[in-house]
């Protein structure tokens, strides 16, 4: 059934955008992914179904892109059309390739899960965790001597950062999604004193503040969808009203850090080059946020000399190992795009930068076996930061469209401070192995 709504449509949509049929082609391949999703849906019984997420942004987000309503759009190329849909299809076989029985032989499980412990754990994983990025921003805000938002310049969050420590802010991300774990853990024990509600309420409040005082759009939207898919997915209340008021919050939030960054409708419309200058740009903005980076995507295709075999991929493992300041030429690679302002790429610009179609297939590959891990992970339950894991890897695959996640420095130093929480709300054994 997948494969053949994904088969049929997919053909359907490649023949009529070569026709030059733009318009029919995104709405076939939009389609195409609404579909998809409500059968992972229907099968899974949740709205946060991996398979089912990644249906819709990814083949959704293509669709959009192959609607081509900017002059800056151009006709793909066969090979770009092949990797947009080998980066699904490999998904899909490395998310079915491992079952979880298999999964179990080679995980560990906690075997300390007292809910008391657990919520004051948490209690003091939200404060660590609060102070460091309060920490870290101020001493960012000292020796740089400038808050982005106080700022006149279009560009000055950029400009608002020092190497390792801004890790270390960004990290406030997370605390919002501790926030949600801690009350769900303070369900299982009761009471639970004013003075611990109002410290997680002050560290809500604190972390979602820093985002705006930066004007970072991205992080104060990540922050508020992971709090509300994590919620989502440990309470079990995962319902469509939740997502459509989400979204009703974010909209006006986007829109206000979009003035304060000084990105004026004239600007905005001056870079997009939309085909109908009438457009409104609260449509057009998030458009060319979507549309673009398969575009992008499309001039690596066409412009890449040589690969990179490797080397982008790994740019993590350079950054966290200094290597990048030894060897500066390991990490300077020119970035492909319709436009220089216009920067964001897909999930797998990297993997075709490095490999090229193959490249990208094998990324898909692990990738699905890494979602299936970490959804596995968090379906024992026995952890309550496996929610927290889940819905980063939840939130990056919404956001594939947007830049490539898995070769971003901060997406593992995330991670990592996910994995490092993990092990503080539990002791670990090795399980038996069974043959």
């Amino acid at each position: 059934m997948v494969m053949l709504i994904f088969l049929v449509g997919g053909i359907a949509s490649y023949l009529l955008g070569q026709a030059g049929a733009y318009v029919p082609s995104g709405l076939c391949l939009m389609a195409v992914a609404v579909a998809l999703f409500f059968v992972f849906y229907r099968r899974s019984g949740h709205l946060l179904d991996m398979k089912a997420l990644f249906s819709l942004f990814w083949l959704g987000g293509v669709g959009v892109s192959a609607l081509k309503l900017s002059h800056l759009a151009t006709v793909w190329k066969n090979e770009t059309w092949a990797c947009f849909a080998l980066a699904y299809v490999g998904f899909l076989v490395g998310y079915e390739m491992v079952h979880g029985s298999r999964w179990n032989r080679v995980t560990a499980v906690p075997v300390e899960t007292d809910p008391l412990k657990q919520k004051n754990r948490l209690k003091w994983c939200v404060l660590l965790l609060t102070a460091v990025s309060v920490g870290c921003f101020l001493l960012e805000a000292a020796l740089l001597g400038f808050l982005p938002i106080l700022s006149d310049k279009p560009h000055a969050y950029s400009e608002f950062h020092i190497s390792g420590v801004h890790y270390f802010t960004v990290s406030c991300v997370l605390v919002p999604s501790l926030c949600v774990l801690y009350h769900e853990a303070v369900k299982r024990i009761g009471k639970v004193a004013r003075r611990d509600w109002c410290l997680m309420g002050i560290c809500s409040g604190v972390s979602l503040l820093l985002p705006v005082v930066m004007v970072s759009r991205f992080q104060l939207i990540l922050a508020m969808a992971l709090a509300v898919i994590v919620w989502m997915r440990v309470s079990g209340k995962v319902k469509l009203k939740y997502i459509l008021i989400l979204v009703a919050l974010l909209v006006p939030l986007y829109v206000g850090l979009t003035v304060a960054r000084n990105h004026d409708v004239a600007y905005l419309n001056g870079i997009f080059e939309m085909k109908n200058e009438n457009m409104p740009i609260f449509i057009t903005q998030p458009y060319m946020y979507i549309a673009n980076n398969f575009d992008n995507f499309n001039c690596l295709v066409e412009q890449l000399p040589a690969h990179s075999y490797g080397m982008k991929m790994a740019f993590p493992l350079i950054v966290f190992t200094g290597m990048k300041f030894v060897h500066p030429e390991w990490v300077n690679y020119p970035i492909y795009t319709t436009k220089t302002e216009l920067t964001t790429v897909t999930l797998i610009y990297d993997a075709y930068y490095d490999f090229g179609v193959l490249g990208v297939l094998l990324f898909a590959v692990v990738l699905g076996l890494f979602c299936r891990f970490v959804a596995e992970l968090a379906e024992r339950g026995e952890n309550p930061i496996g929610y927290l894991l889940y819905g980063q890897a939840a939130m990056y695959l919404v956001l594939s469209f947007f830049t490539t996640w898995y070769t971003n420095p901060t997406t593992w130093f995330w991670y990592g401070v996910t994995v490092l929480l993990f092990g503080t709300l539990a002791r670990w054994k090795k399980k038996p192995k069974t043959c």
